[in-house]
């Protein structure tokens, strides 16, 4: 629910919040979405990424949450009887939506700190990964199984009910679409829980699925934090959970999950590997690099921020990346020339510093950024922005090595041998993606064969195309979101045994 006129607006229910704040177009132009009862109150003040107030927001407890997943069971009922050709023609109709909706990628902005330009990029995912799973839907199908005697059995594959959806701060739209998209296609109906600091573009998502012809409590969206959560997770009629996030909540909702013995999908948190051998072609190499470390404020769980490079070419790498850094374009997230924004929260921007200074103090070198960056612009001086950081002479030992930043920070390690850097990379408790970097197709290969991740990138690094599978090994996830495969994940399997002969009884 967010404040507005002093009236609570339950976001338990599918409709957009913004007709119901009002639109301030600060100094710069930007429009920001502020509550209109400003005063002392029991609300969560929300902040955008310049440190203005972007709402009052108030968490769902156990009776919103209950209205909700009600909603969504009720709307399940209907769905799940559609044909998937039927159910293809509301998603398809909502993909439209997405595409003429400009105003979705600047929301995203207010909403998370990103320049327009990635805002983009993950709106138009979302839109295909829509498109995607509207293109299976009528594809949905069991196995026909013959038996002895003219007997046979066949399969069904079934939605599961309502599903749960906790989504992460990083991509909050594109994670909104990644969950429900598949859950939908397969006849389920679900709740999402956006993450509490960036709640507000969900509920854009829930008003074009409403617009594109769904039942209304189809698509639900509860804020809140983690009580909030806790609540779907619990709640007897909630099926599945799917959760976007770090690891140690992911291992909370596992535990809560299992009182239900509901299925989960956890895409969770990564340190992963970026290896770059000598006979790489450079220009590629540094790009990818860049790429693994610096989209989204480097606030990517798939980043590559351990950057190992073969010692041939490690000082003309380094140099490389660092010129490359140093001109990377910082400030206003909604001008097109602007490469990199503010990062989510002031507190995670501190959190991101300290990474910074516990590196130096551990014996790595800043080779260039890591500090507050101040925009020229005055209406931007209160917002979260660092300068990207590179860090050289890091061991594998190091804080900045072994712990997920979640900021701009790049690690830059040497090897000498592809047994010993295979060894180091695969040294770690998490395993949610690596990449490699060689002209030879054999060596690649091979390397990716042995690397403990479940997404890996040959010559290139953080491309997540929805037809493609996305998710990790060990302790960065369970389950996979996007591809084929992810309808697994959202049905389940019905086995029917038909006899066609009389009963062969041992009684």
């Amino acid at each position: 629910r967010i404040t507005a006129d002093a009236e609570p607006i339950r976001l338990s229910i599918s409709r957009s919040l913004l007709p119901s704040l009002e639109k301030n177009p600060d100094p710069a132009g930007h429009v920001l979405f502020v509550c209109l009862a400003c005063l002392p109150c029991e609300w969560n003040c929300l902040f955008d990424s310049a440190g203005r107030v972007l709402c009052h927001l108030g968490p769902c407890g156990a009776a919103e949450v209950d209205q909700a997943v009600k909603a969504a069971k009720l709307a399940f009922e209907p769905w799940s009887k559609l044909s998937g050709m039927e159910r293809a023609r509301v998603m398809i109709e909502a993909a439209h939506i997405i595409e003429v909706r400009e105003e979705i990628a600047e929301t995203e902005v207010v909403n998370n700190g990103k320049s327009i330009t990635e805002a983009r990029l993950d709106v138009d995912s979302a839109r295909l990964c829509i498109e995607y799973y509207a293109g299976l839907a009528s594809t949905l199908a069991g196995q026909h199984v013959q038996l002895p005697g003219g007997s046979f059995a066949y399969t069904r594959r079934e939605p599961l009910g309502v599903c749960a959806g906790i989504g992460a701060w990083n991509y909050p739209f594109q994670i909104a679409a990644w969950k429900s998209a598949p859950a939908l296609a397969c006849g389920n109906s679900m709740v999402f829980k956006p993450s509490p600091v960036t709640p507000v573009t969900a509920v854009l998502l829930a008003e074009i699925y409403m617009q594109a012809g769904a039942p209304e409590g189809l698509f639900n969206v509860v804020q809140g934090g983690q009580e909030t959560g806790s609540f779907l997770c619990h709640h007897p009629d909630v099926a599945k959970v799917s959760f976007t996030g770090s690891i140690p909540t992911g291992q909370k909702i596992m535990e809560m999950a299992s009182k239900g013995v509901k299925p989960v999908t956890l895409e969770l948190g990564g340190k992963s590997p970026l290896i770059i051998f000598q006979d790489s072609d450079l220009e590629n190499a540094v790009r990818g690099a860049l790429m693994a470390n610096f989209l989204s404020q480097g606030q990517v769980c798939s980043n590559g921020t351990r950057v190992f490079v073969q010692r041939e070419i490690l000082s003309e790498f380094v140099e490389e990346v660092v010129r490359r850094t140093q001109a990377i374009a910082i400030g206003d997230p909604l001008l097109e020339s602007t490469r990199m924004g503010a990062l989510v929260s002031r507190p995670h921007l501190e959190k991101v510093l300290y990474f910074v200074e516990k590196a130096k103090e551990e014996g790595a070198t800043v080779l260039c950024g890591g500090e507050r960056f101040v925009p020229a612009d005055p209406t931007l001086r209160g917002g979260y922005y660092m300068t990207p950081c590179v860090l050289g002479d890091c061991t594998d030992e190091m804080t900045c090595v072994k712990e997920e930043i979640f900021g701009p920070v790049m690690s830059v390690l040497s090897f000498e041998t592809e047994e010993e850097v295979l060894q180091r990379a695969n040294d770690t408790t998490m395993g949610l993606a690596a990449g490699v970097f060689t002209r030879d197709v054999a060596r690649a290969h091979r390397v990716v064969e042995q690397l403990k991740a479940g997404s890996c990138f040959i010559n290139n690094y953080n491309i997540t195309p929805v037809e493609v599978p996305f998710g990790g090994f060990k302790m960065s996830g369970i389950g996979r979101e996007n591809g084929q495969v992810t309808v697994e994940y959202y049905s389940q399997l019905k086995t029917v045994f038909v006899e066609m002969g009389d009963v062969d009884s041992l009684f």
